[in-house]
Protein backbone atom coordinates (compact mmCIF):
# COMPACT_ATOMS: atom_id res chain seq x y z
CA UNK A 1 0.00 0.00 0.00
CA UNK A 2 1.85 3.06 -0.99
CA UNK A 3 1.89 5.98 0.60
CA UNK A 4 -0.62 8.73 -0.25
CA UNK A 5 0.50 11.45 -3.19
CA UNK A 6 -1.98 14.04 -2.97
CA UNK A 7 -3.33 14.88 0.62
CA UNK A 8 -5.98 17.89 1.03
CA UNK A 9 -5.33 20.68 3.84
CA UNK A 10 -8.58 22.50 5.00
CA UNK A 11 -8.75 25.17 7.67
CA UNK A 12 -12.36 25.65 8.18
CA UNK A 13 -11.79 28.52 10.42
CA UNK A 14 -9.26 29.99 8.16
CA UNK A 15 -7.46 31.26 11.27
CA UNK A 16 -4.25 28.90 10.72
CA UNK A 17 -3.07 30.15 7.15
CA UNK A 18 0.61 30.01 8.03
CA UNK A 19 0.41 26.71 9.50
CA UNK A 20 -0.90 25.14 6.34
CA UNK A 21 1.35 27.14 4.31
CA UNK A 22 4.11 25.51 6.38
CA UNK A 23 2.77 22.22 6.50
CA UNK A 24 2.00 21.67 2.51
CA UNK A 25 5.57 23.12 1.68
CA UNK A 26 6.81 20.50 4.18
CA UNK A 27 4.27 17.31 2.51
CA UNK A 28 5.94 18.60 -1.06
CA UNK A 29 9.42 17.77 0.19
CA UNK A 30 8.52 14.78 1.38
CA UNK A 31 6.55 13.52 -1.84
CA UNK A 32 3.35 14.60 -1.48
CA UNK A 33 1.29 16.99 -3.29
CA UNK A 34 -1.26 19.17 -1.30
CA UNK A 35 -4.48 20.84 -2.04
CA UNK A 36 -7.26 23.03 -0.33
CA UNK A 37 -10.06 20.60 0.34
CA UNK A 38 -12.05 19.28 2.39
CA UNK A 39 -12.34 16.83 -0.80
CA UNK A 40 -12.08 13.27 -1.17
CA UNK A 41 -9.67 10.63 0.49
CA UNK A 42 -7.24 11.80 3.21
CA UNK A 43 -6.65 15.16 4.66
CA UNK A 44 -5.28 17.00 7.83
CA UNK A 45 -7.77 19.32 9.18
CA UNK A 46 -6.92 22.28 11.44
CA UNK A 47 -9.30 23.56 13.83
CA UNK A 48 -9.32 24.64 17.54
CA UNK A 49 -8.83 20.84 19.07
CA UNK A 50 -6.11 20.32 16.86
CA UNK A 51 -4.62 18.84 14.21
CA UNK A 52 -6.63 15.96 12.81
CA UNK A 53 -6.09 12.90 9.77
CA UNK A 54 -9.39 12.38 7.99
CA UNK A 55 -10.44 10.49 5.39
CA UNK A 56 -13.99 10.88 3.23
CA UNK A 57 -15.32 8.26 1.68
CA UNK A 58 -18.71 7.57 0.13
CA UNK A 59 -20.09 10.52 2.63
CA UNK A 60 -18.46 8.76 5.56
CA UNK A 61 -15.45 10.14 7.75
CA UNK A 62 -13.34 8.76 10.04
CA UNK A 63 -10.86 10.77 12.13
CA UNK A 64 -7.68 9.85 14.05
CA UNK A 65 -6.00 12.78 16.33
CA UNK A 66 -2.86 12.57 18.39
CA UNK A 67 -4.76 13.81 21.65
CA UNK A 68 -2.56 12.33 24.96
CA UNK A 69 -4.98 14.73 27.18
CA UNK A 70 -8.36 12.72 26.04
CA UNK A 71 -10.22 11.32 29.23
CA UNK A 72 -9.26 7.28 27.56
CA UNK A 73 -5.57 8.26 28.04
CA UNK A 74 -4.99 9.95 30.94
CA UNK A 75 -6.83 7.24 32.52
CA UNK A 76 -4.21 5.03 31.30
CA UNK A 77 -1.79 7.11 32.70
CA UNK A 78 -3.07 7.17 36.04
CA UNK A 79 -4.38 3.29 36.06
CA UNK A 80 -1.69 1.51 34.16
CA UNK A 81 0.31 0.13 36.26
CA UNK A 82 3.05 2.29 37.03
CA UNK A 83 7.21 1.16 36.81
CA UNK A 84 5.38 -2.18 36.76
CA UNK A 85 3.30 -2.33 34.09
CA UNK A 86 4.47 -4.94 31.12
CA UNK A 87 5.79 -1.66 29.43
CA UNK A 88 8.00 -0.50 31.83
CA UNK A 89 9.29 -3.98 32.60
CA UNK A 90 9.95 -4.88 29.03
CA UNK A 91 12.31 -1.78 28.79
CA UNK A 92 13.96 -2.46 32.14
CA UNK A 93 12.61 0.06 33.97
CA UNK A 94 14.03 -0.45 37.84
CA UNK A 95 14.15 1.69 40.89
CA UNK A 96 16.78 4.45 40.44
CA UNK A 97 17.31 3.51 36.53
CA UNK A 98 15.31 5.41 33.93
CA UNK A 99 17.00 3.95 30.36
CA UNK A 100 17.10 6.21 27.52
CA UNK A 101 15.22 4.82 24.72
CA UNK A 102 14.88 4.80 21.11
CA UNK A 103 10.96 4.43 19.77
CA UNK A 104 11.86 4.27 16.27
CA UNK A 105 8.43 3.52 14.91
CA UNK A 106 6.87 6.11 16.89
CA UNK A 107 3.11 6.49 14.90
CA UNK A 108 0.86 7.68 16.88
CA UNK A 109 3.19 8.03 20.15
CA UNK A 110 1.44 6.42 22.95
CA UNK A 111 3.48 3.70 24.49
CA UNK A 112 6.56 6.56 23.51
CA UNK A 113 3.91 9.21 26.15
CA UNK A 114 4.00 6.27 28.74
CA UNK A 115 7.57 5.88 28.58
CA UNK A 116 8.39 9.10 28.93
CA UNK A 117 5.52 9.63 31.86
CA UNK A 118 7.98 6.83 33.68
CA UNK A 119 10.47 8.46 33.68
CA UNK A 120 12.77 7.89 30.13
CA UNK A 121 14.01 10.19 27.98
CA UNK A 122 12.48 9.14 24.46
CA UNK A 123 13.60 9.58 21.28
CA UNK A 124 10.48 9.56 18.88
CA UNK A 125 11.55 8.26 14.86
CA UNK A 126 8.96 8.62 12.28
CA UNK A 127 9.40 8.61 8.58
CA UNK A 128 6.48 9.10 7.73
CA UNK A 129 5.75 12.98 7.37
CA UNK A 130 2.15 12.97 7.95
CA UNK A 131 2.08 10.98 11.26
CA UNK A 132 4.84 13.44 12.00
CA UNK A 133 2.62 16.20 11.15
CA UNK A 134 0.09 14.74 14.07
CA UNK A 135 2.89 13.49 16.47
CA UNK A 136 4.27 16.93 16.49
CA UNK A 137 0.56 19.03 17.22
CA UNK A 138 -0.15 16.24 19.94
CA UNK A 139 3.10 16.80 21.40
CA UNK A 140 2.81 20.50 21.11
CA UNK A 141 -0.44 20.67 22.88
CA UNK A 142 0.89 18.33 25.74
CA UNK A 143 3.61 20.71 26.06
CA UNK A 144 0.87 23.51 26.68
CA UNK A 145 -0.91 21.28 29.08
CA UNK A 146 -0.08 21.89 33.00
CA UNK A 147 -0.89 17.88 33.57
CA UNK A 148 1.58 16.71 30.76
CA UNK A 149 4.19 19.61 30.18
CA UNK A 150 7.04 17.67 32.39
CA UNK A 151 6.24 14.06 30.45
CA UNK A 152 5.80 16.19 27.67
CA UNK A 153 9.62 17.36 28.18
CA UNK A 154 10.91 14.13 28.14
CA UNK A 155 10.27 13.15 24.52
CA UNK A 156 12.02 14.81 20.96
CA UNK A 157 10.51 13.98 17.74
CA UNK A 158 12.53 13.62 14.71
CA UNK A 159 11.59 13.20 11.31
CA UNK A 160 14.05 10.10 9.97
CA UNK A 161 14.15 6.89 8.75
CA UNK A 162 14.88 4.86 11.85
CA UNK A 163 17.81 2.92 9.92
CA UNK A 164 19.04 5.79 8.78
CA UNK A 165 19.09 7.32 12.32
CA UNK A 166 20.54 4.34 13.74
CA UNK A 167 23.51 4.14 11.44
CA UNK A 168 24.26 7.69 12.37
CA UNK A 169 24.55 7.60 15.61
CA UNK A 170 27.84 7.82 17.11
CA UNK A 171 29.68 6.41 20.10
CA UNK A 172 27.75 7.41 23.90
CA UNK A 173 24.96 9.11 21.72
CA UNK A 174 23.17 5.23 21.29
CA UNK A 175 19.97 4.86 23.42
CA UNK A 176 19.72 2.32 26.08
CA UNK A 177 16.75 0.27 24.63
CA UNK A 178 15.30 0.56 21.34
CA UNK A 179 11.80 0.07 21.03
CA UNK A 180 10.11 -1.37 18.03
CA UNK A 181 6.50 -1.73 17.08
CA UNK A 182 5.85 -2.43 13.68
CA UNK A 183 2.37 -2.24 11.90
CA UNK A 184 0.46 -5.67 12.33
CA UNK A 185 -3.05 -6.40 11.23
CA UNK A 186 -5.40 -4.75 13.89
CA UNK A 187 -6.56 -7.34 15.90
CA UNK A 188 -8.58 -4.76 18.53
CA UNK A 189 -12.45 -5.69 18.70
CA UNK A 190 -12.74 -1.92 19.06
CA UNK A 191 -14.22 0.14 16.22
CA UNK A 192 -11.57 2.68 17.70
CA UNK A 193 -8.55 0.98 17.13
CA UNK A 194 -9.92 -0.82 13.20
CA UNK A 195 -10.43 2.60 12.36
CA UNK A 196 -6.92 4.13 13.50
CA UNK A 197 -4.85 1.36 11.83
CA UNK A 198 -6.99 2.21 8.68
CA UNK A 199 -6.14 5.64 8.28
CA UNK A 200 -2.43 5.11 9.54
CA UNK A 201 -1.93 2.52 6.94
CA UNK A 202 -3.71 4.59 4.39
CA UNK A 203 -1.39 7.61 5.17
CA UNK A 204 1.80 5.40 5.73
CA UNK A 205 1.53 2.28 3.88
CA UNK A 206 2.60 -0.83 5.14
CA UNK A 207 5.88 -2.04 6.64
CA UNK A 208 7.52 -3.57 3.35
CA UNK A 209 10.01 -5.57 5.87
CA UNK A 210 9.39 -4.96 9.37
CA UNK A 211 12.15 -6.98 10.25
CA UNK A 212 14.78 -5.71 8.94
CA UNK A 213 14.99 -3.14 11.58
CA UNK A 214 15.78 -5.98 14.54
CA UNK A 215 19.62 -6.14 13.37
CA UNK A 216 20.57 -2.96 12.79
CA UNK A 217 18.71 -2.19 16.65
CA UNK A 218 20.70 -5.09 18.52
CA UNK A 219 23.38 -3.41 16.72
CA UNK A 220 22.83 0.16 18.08
CA UNK A 221 20.99 -0.33 21.21
CA UNK A 222 23.39 -0.39 24.62
CA UNK A 223 21.24 -2.55 26.08
CA UNK A 224 18.30 -4.07 24.47
CA UNK A 225 15.97 -3.81 21.76
CA UNK A 226 12.10 -4.48 22.83
CA UNK A 227 9.63 -5.48 19.94
CA UNK A 228 5.67 -5.34 20.57
CA UNK A 229 3.97 -8.37 19.46
CA UNK A 230 0.44 -9.51 18.68
CA UNK A 231 0.12 -12.06 21.79
CA UNK A 232 -0.19 -14.70 19.51
CA UNK A 233 2.16 -13.71 16.81
CA UNK A 234 5.46 -15.21 15.89
CA UNK A 235 8.45 -13.64 16.99
CA UNK A 236 9.89 -10.73 13.95
CA UNK A 237 12.40 -12.58 13.41
CA UNK A 238 13.06 -16.23 13.65
CA UNK A 239 17.07 -15.59 14.75
CA UNK A 240 17.63 -14.49 16.82
CA UNK A 241 14.79 -15.83 19.39
CA UNK A 242 13.94 -13.84 22.03
CA UNK A 243 16.20 -13.39 25.62
CA UNK A 244 12.54 -13.15 27.39
CA UNK A 245 8.84 -12.15 26.91
CA UNK A 246 6.25 -10.52 28.77
CA UNK A 247 2.72 -11.12 27.39
CA UNK A 248 -0.60 -9.36 28.13
CA UNK A 249 -3.95 -10.83 26.78
CA UNK A 250 -3.42 -8.87 23.39
CA UNK A 251 0.52 -8.11 23.02
CA UNK A 252 3.41 -9.69 23.84
CA UNK A 253 6.84 -7.50 24.50
CA UNK A 254 9.64 -9.52 22.80
CA UNK A 255 13.05 -8.76 24.46
CA UNK A 256 16.38 -9.13 22.63
CA UNK A 257 19.35 -8.09 25.23
CA UNK A 258 22.37 -6.77 24.47
CA UNK A 259 25.73 -8.60 25.48
CA UNK A 260 23.37 -10.41 28.51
Amino acid sequence: MPQPTTIWLHDPTASQAQRVEELSARLRRAGIKTATGPGPGLGLWFDAQGLSLRATQNGREETVRVDFGSDAFLYRLRHGGGRRQPLGRAVGLKPGHSPRVLDATAGLGRDAFILAALGCEVILCERSAIIFALLEDGLQRAARDHRLSEIAGRLSLQAADSLQLMAKLKTGEAPEVIYLDPMFPPRGKTALVKKEMRLVRAATGDDDDPASLLDPARRCAGQRVVCKRPATAPPLSGRPAPDFAITTPRHRFDVYLVNP
